[in-house]
């Protein structure tokens, strides 16, 4: 009886096996047509399945009337009916589920469920849209934690802060990583190119780039071919740009009243012209974006190739940014288990500048009763005060800059067995740049001036050159295995990558070079005014890598990550640098006891820790100079050249570390529809580098040296929140925000001198102090207590002496704080009145569609920071110009103005006077699109196209009186505005085509 059960059984089990069929198929993006590599394809109800290949494709036995249930990270599964097919295609949609997605994590990626560190992502499509230079403009408001200040000047890049502030005299510079290039400027990459930018926030998550770390990782992904028909892209932006917000100065009129004012009542002439400067300067600028893109392939190669152009005029007379892209990626599987690629771009970017400094600084201090031009002549602003004619800066001064870069990386990827990958990966970034400029020859006569005299003039023209050539390549090889074991999953990585970079530079100079621009060449001046200079760098780096991954049960993960860095910037004794980091994360709804809810779709606990490290300082830090050139006096009291070696050095400089705690909750709810995270960091860098005091018998020309001595600390916690939703099948909306708050604070200078900067002008000799207790770069300054209101009220304000604590001072003069009690007035009675740092920063992006329609409003901002009004702090006599509110709202006696001094002559004090809130809302972009109908295009033979109109930073609502609250700069002195240049704000239409 139970042999006869047994060969029943067996017969039976073999009816179905000789039942099931062999089913071949692809695994496709539903979006792209592109096969997805590593798709799971299982039959429903069994443990029978198969993984697709490098192609996507697939082959399994099942029944012919099986479900197969086909998944893949960053996709929503799907259930597909076999109903007696043998040949099947099967199209993956992206998932709602933004944790589902897949996120690049350097050296790899991950499902963002499995990644334990603090991280972000925006997609290209994103940016694209925005009339911008860079793709990080088009990130300002997006992403917690990331703060993007942008200059506004055509060709310049944003100054990126990724959780707040972590050295003051080592670099800021934000690490990018553009398809494994690693470089500190993306001005060369064309937005349009771009599929991803992941960001890295915490140290767990950017301890794999280990001593480039600290200040943060941005990864940018670029687009690549897809097997199938060639598609072609053409898209297209054109518009006009304007200046935002600009300070309105006193008319000729309201000057002449505040100059006779501040002189004591001595009469002076409006006479008949009132030129607005700001107006002579300023102009409507056209702006252009062409991108044409192609793409397509097989399974074994895939091709993109790209061309663009963008052209920025400027919203200065005579500026001009122009910039050519082109870029190629290709993918070949030569088998497979080998794969290679190559993706390259080149870029040339010709940009005519103009001296900010000149035309900003007198554009704001020449007086309006001068004409800018009459019959091709310059009004001569310097006859009676010491500034230029703004216009006349301009157009006598060429400053013209060819930028030539090709940035280039090849890959080979081969799977020698099923669960493990080699890739090795080759990069270079090459950038040449030449620069000329030319100051034309003129006097002060009338040949150039209406009216001849003044002291503005250039007796002799003059040409600099200077070409750099700068070279970096990187290599990195790596090893990868990823395994399932029932429900455990193991993921490591091992590899090593070097790195050189080498920068050359050369100037030259001489005087009395020819007009024409066919003779702007060094030999054709005056070989005795001849003088040049030449510098270098070059420095290189080795290091190891490794990473673990684990999941349980996609419940419990766990990554752990080492990187050692060698560097020749550090003496031999401190050459190594180790960074390690820890991360661990818990999905709650995979635990049984919420199993049963449906809210919330994922929920993640995630805690980490990590160590990263800055090595952004000269490659001769650590290393003794001798400085050449020095005259000595000997015997009869002859000068006689000589060398000496005039600043000590330490030789034992080491890594800038940065250490961060992180903990952060991310959650899916409500089908998709809600997705959220929250996080809190505790960063601490150390061993920063500052300046310490050395006895003067050392020999040292300063009195200090350069070591590692300083910390700080950045405390804060971010949130970010997105709700997408349909109205009905013709409606749906998006609705997303966040916010960061930073708190950053020096820790301990331990020794070193606090560093004063930010000087402006006459008797502002520094503005800023970094020092113990306080944020970097905080401001420095006087306490204004008011303004005089009479001449008794200052013979009244005595110190503890008797003495008039402000003896030269008069009715409407200010009032400074004796901070002190010494009875009186100098720099050590000032106080600390905040940074430029904020306190908080946030982002607001809303969206709706309806039908073929859609609307896009962003918009960014910041509170709890100040700025420095330095170009009001500049004022430097009788004769310069003043702001209309300063005209209208000065002192006079009896009128009891409190917060304006009467009419001076400028040279005031840094006091609190010039600092004032740096808080802002401005909606960057607005954004209303309309994708024709099929219809239309079918009839057109057009797969897709889409019309749009756009307005970028036509909003701004700030406190600050000045152009803009947005100032980059160098953290010890960041948030004065000088020579800013000002916001535009941009109108344009655009046109997206596919064929």
């Amino acid at each position: 009886m139970k042999g006869g059960l047994v060969i029943f059984l067996f017969l039976f089990s073999c009816s179905i096996t000789f039942a099931q069929t062999k089913i071949s198929g692809k695994v496709i993006d539903q979006k792209t047509k592109e096969g997805i590599p590593g798709a799971s394809v299982r039959i429903k109800d069994t443990n029978s399945g198969a993984v697709a290949d490098f192609e996507g494709n697939f082959s399994i036995n099942a029944l012919p009337n099986a479900t197969l249930v086909v998944s893949f990270i960053g996709y929503t599964n799907k259930e597909v009916a076999v109903n007696n097919q043998t040949t099947l295609t099967i199209g993956l949609e992206e998932s709602a589920n933004e944790l589902e997605q897949v996120v690049v994590i350097g050296y790899g990626a991950q499902r963002k469920v499995d990644v334990t560190g603090a991280t972000s992502s925006v997609k290209g499509e994103e940016l694209a849209r925005q009339p911008v230079m860079t793709p990080t403009q088009a990130i300002q408001g997006k992403v917690a934690g990331v703060q993007i200040i942008s200059s506004g000047r055509p060709g310049s890049s944003p100054n990126i802060r990724i959780r707040g502030t972590g050295t003051a005299l080592a670099g800021t510079a934000t690490l990018f990583v553009v398809d494994g290039v690693l470089t500190d400027d993306i001005s060369n990459i064309n937005t349009a190119d771009i599929t991803n930018v992941d960001i890295l926030k915490d140290a767990s998550a950017t301890a794999i780039y280990g001593s480039r770390g600290a200040n943060g990782v941005v990864i940018i992904t670029t687009k690549k071919g897809v097997a199938g028909k060639m598609a072609v892209n053409y898209n297209v932006q054109a518009g006009m740009r304007s200046a935002a917000n600009l300070v309105k100065m006193a008319n000729a009129a309201e000057y002449a009243n505040y100059v006779s004012a501040a002189s004591g009542g001595q009469p002076f002439p409006a006479g008949t012209v009132s030129t607005d400067w700001y107006g002579q300067i300023l102009r409507e600028a056209f702006m252009q974006n062409h991108n044409l893109s192609i793409s397509g392939g097989t399974d074994k190669s895939k091709h993109y190739l790209s061309l663009g152009y963008l052209g920025d005029e400027g919203i200065i007379i005579k500026n001009n940014f122009r910039r050519f892209t082109a870029r190629l990626n290709d993918d070949f599987t030569l088998h497979e288990k080998l794969r290679v690629g190559i993706a390259t771009s080149f870029s040339n970017s010709r940009d005519q500048n103009v001296n900010l400094n000149a035309a900003y600084n007198n554009a704001y201090r020449a007086s309006p009763t001068i004409e800018a031009m009459k019959d091709g002549k310059y009004g001569n602003t310097s006859l009676f005060q010491n500034v230029g004619n703004a216009v006349l800066d301009i157009n006598n001064n060429d400053d013209y800059a060819v930028i030539n870069r090709l940035q280039s990386s090849a890959y080979l990827e081969s799977n020698p067995i099923k669960s493990l990958t080699f890739r090795s990966s080759i990069g270079g970034d090459a950038n040449y740049r030449n620069a000329r400029e030319y100051n034309y020859q003129f006097n002060n006569d009338q040949t150039t001036f209406i009216l001849a005299g003044g002291n503005q003039r250039n007796p002799n023209s003059n040409l600099t050159v200077t070409n750099e050539n700068i070279f970096r390549w990187v290599w990195d090889n790596t090893l990868t295995y990823n395994q399932t074991f029932g429900k455990h999953t193991l993921g490591v990585m091992v590899g090593t990558t070097a790195e050189q970079y080498s920068q050359s530079k050369f100037s030259a100079f001489r005087r009395d070079v020819p007009a024409s621009k066919n003779l702007w060449y060094i030999n054709t001046g005056n070989a005795n005014t001849s003088t040049n200079s030449g510098e270098g760098d070059r420095w290189a780096r080795n290091s190891y890598i490794s990473r673990l991954n684990y999941n349980f049960n996609d419940k419990y993960l766990f990554t752990a990550t080492m990187r050692a860095d060698g560097s020749s910037r550090f003496p031999v004794n401190n050459r190594w640098g180790y960074f390690p980091s820890f991360g661990a994360g818990w999905v709650l709804t995979n635990e049984e006891f919420l199993k049963g809810q449906s809210i919330f779709q994922t929920i993640k606990l995630r805690a980490s820790w990590g160590r990263v490290g800055n090595d952004r300082i000269s490659s001769d830090g650590y290393i003794v100079t001798v400085e050449p050139n020095l005259a000595y006096p000997f015997g009869g009291g002859v000068a006689t050249p000589g060398s000496a070696i005039t600043q000590i050095k330490d030789p034992n400089l080491k890594w800038e570390t940065t250490e961060e705690a992180d903990l952060g909750l991310e959650f899916s709810a409500l089908n998709g529809k809600l997705q959220g995270e929250l996080g809190f960091y505790d960063k601490k860098s150390h061993n920063l580098l500052i300046n310490v005091k050395v006895p003067s018998v050392t020999g040292d020309k300063d009195g200090v040296v350069l070591t590692n001595a300083a910390s700080i600390r950045n405390t804060g916690f971010e949130t970010a929140l997105n709700w997408r939703d349909k109205i009905n099948d013709d409606m749906s909306y998006r609705i997303g925000g966040n916010i960061t708050f930073n708190k950053n604070t020096v820790i301990g200078l331990n020794g070193g001198q606090p560093i004063i900067d930010g000087g402006i002008g006459a008797g502002q000799q520094y503005t800023t102090k970094t020092d113990n207790g306080q944020p970097v770069g905080s401001f420095y300054v006087l306490q204004v207590l008011g303004v005089f209101q009479t001449d008794d009220e200052v013979a009244a304000y005595k110190g503890t002496n008797g003495q008039a604590i402000q003896p030269n001072a008069s009715a409407g003069d200010f009032k400074y704080q004796d901070t002190n009690g010494d009875g009186k007035i100098d720099d050590n009675d000032r106080v600390f009145v905040g940074s430029y740092q904020p306190k908080a920063y946030f982002g607001l992006n809303l969206g709706f569609t309806y039908k073929d329609f859609d609307l896009s409003v962003d918009a960014y901002g910041n509170f709890g920071n100040k700025v420095y009004n330095g170009k009001r702090a500049f004022r430097q006599g009788l004769y310069d110009n003043v702001e209309a509110s300063m005209a209208y709202g000065r002192w006079s006696r009896g009128s009891g103005v409190n917060d304006e001094p009467a009419a001076n002559s400028g040279n005031l004090p840094a006091s609190t006077y010039f600092v004032e809130s740096g808080d802002f809302i401005r909606i960057n972009n607005i954004a209303l699109g309309y994708n024709i109908s099929s219809t239309l295009l079918n009839k057109l033979k057009i797969a897709s196209a889409r019309v749009y109109v756009t307005a970028q930073n036509y909003f701004t609502f700030k406190k600050y009186s000045g152009f803009t609250p947005e100032l980059p700069g160098d953290p010890t002195k960041a948030g004065i505005e000088l020579n800013a240049y000002p916001t535009a704000k941009t109108l344009a239409v655009g046109l997206n085509v596919g064929f």
